[in-house]
């Protein structure tokens, strides 16, 4: 485990992204511009705030099942966002300590709580590269530092690749997917064309928000093997591995979908 990222200063008179998704998720580290920007939003569409959460979700419900089922012991979670507990790490090593967790995110405020991202296990390990995803050959240097690329990785990318415009996420997932071994899994998550006017806030305010329908989604696995149940909204990915999930039925039907891949050929 590398030593925590020092303090950063913040800017904290206009809204910015990991904040805004942590007043989504109910968190505390926000702002008055984060809050003011996100109820803008979500007056827009309320069911966001329930996506979020069933994204969040979602994750823990996946990582479980890679740890458990698939033995994966290495994570590469690339857009981190802020820590919400329980993080990646915690579910992962939850079932085996041993599990070793690379977080990647350029936010500052992700940085400035970074401490948080690096609390593994003695048998295990974390670390946090603070990069913009999009330098994946630097990220991928720097994560060698706790990952062996030799052998299966699991990479997230939750609530990202519609930051990111054409062709930036195929780009970069190519040359992720050439470095991955065998047996590897990518997982996404990302929303869909019904929030275009969400998207038209984002990109008035930050110059943000790029959105996909299916097809182009299912396209960023490449020739990676989606799992089941297939590219479905994160309530509809596997609810039984987590019995107290009650699901939004359908109110956030057709607003965002997510899907884990296998890299074939173990």
């Amino acid at each position: 485990m590398t030593d925590a990222p020092p303090p950063v200063d913040l800017r904290t008179d206009e809204p910015h992204p990991a904040r805004v998704y942590d007043f989504y998720l109910g968190g505390k580290d926000h702002f008055g511009a984060d809050r003011e920007f996100g109820q803008q939003v979500l007056n827009i569409c309320p069911q966001l705030r329930p996506l979020a959460q069933a994204n969040r979700r979602f994750l823990a419900r996946s990582v479980g099942l890679l740890t458990r089922e698939h033995g994966v012991r290495q994570f590469l979670d690339l857009g981190t966002g802020l820590p919400t507990s329980p993080n990646l790490h915690e579910v992962a090593q939850s079932v085996a300590p041993e599990s070793r967790v690379v977080y990647v995110d350029n936010d500052p405020i992700v940085l400035a709580h970074a401490r948080a991202l690096l609390t593994s296990r003695p048998e295990g390990a974390t670390d946090y590269i603070d990069s913009d995803v999009v330098d994946i050959d630097r990220i991928l240097e720097q994560a060698t530092r706790t990952l062996d690329f030799d052998r299966p990785v699991a990479v997230s990318a939750l609530a990202l690749f519609h930051f990111l415009p054409d062709p930036k996420p195929a780009e970069l997932l190519a040359r992720l997917r050439d470095r991955l071994a065998p047996g590897s899994f990518l997982t996404i998550s990302h929303v869909l064309p019904a929030l275009r006017e969400v998207a038209a806030a984002y990109q008035g305010t930050m110059g943000l928000g790029t959105l996909r329908d299916r097809d182009e989604i299912t396209a960023l696995f490449g020739d990676f093997e989606i799992i089941e149940p297939g590219l479905v909204e994160p309530y509809r990915w596997r609810p039984e591995l987590e019995p107290a999930e009650q699901g939004p039925a359908d109110e956030i039907a057709d607003l965002g979908v997510c899907a884990v891949a296998r890299k074939p050929g173990e």
